[in-house]
């Protein structure tokens, strides 16, 4: 990979949901695609995860949510991010998210939903055809 399609990406776990082990395959998918990740760890605030995005400089936050909260979780991350300037930063998800609510999601602005089932190989490559333009 060359050094100029190497991207900043946010893996967070937003809200009380304490299951992580998914976030940490993606983390882990993320960078061995030759990214540089960084993982907030469980319990993050929509608040905590734009600042560490804005403060890691990051062009991408991946959230994982299983907890059912996505729709408030997503929304807020998305305005929070607009309200700092930092509506550049794309942001995608996964988890247990029910398809009816993913055009929804994707009119507030989130840029992908991954189901249950999604491939570490389909995460990485659309992360790599999203950002394609960059290189």
């Amino acid at each position: 990979m060359a050094p100029s399609s190497r991207l900043r990406i946010v893996v967070a776990k937003p809200g009380l949901d304490g299951h992580d082990r998914g976030a940490k395959i993606v983390a882990r998918a993320l960078r061995d695609a030759g990214h540089e990740v960084i993982y907030t760890g469980l319990h993050q605030t929509p608040e905590q995860i734009v600042e560490t995005a804005i403060q890691e400089d990051a062009d991408l936050v991946g959230l994982s949510v299983l907890s059912g909260a996505h729709m408030s979780l997503f929304r807020r991350l998305v305005t929070l991010l607009a309200e700092r300037d930092a509506g550049d930063i794309r942001v995608f998800g996964g988890g247990i998210i029910p398809e009816e609510d993913i055009p929804v999601l994707e009119e507030l602005g989130v840029a992908k939903v991954f189901t249950p089932g999604a491939t570490t190989s389909e995460i990485t490559a659309w992360v790599a055809g999203a950002f394609a333009d960059q290189s």
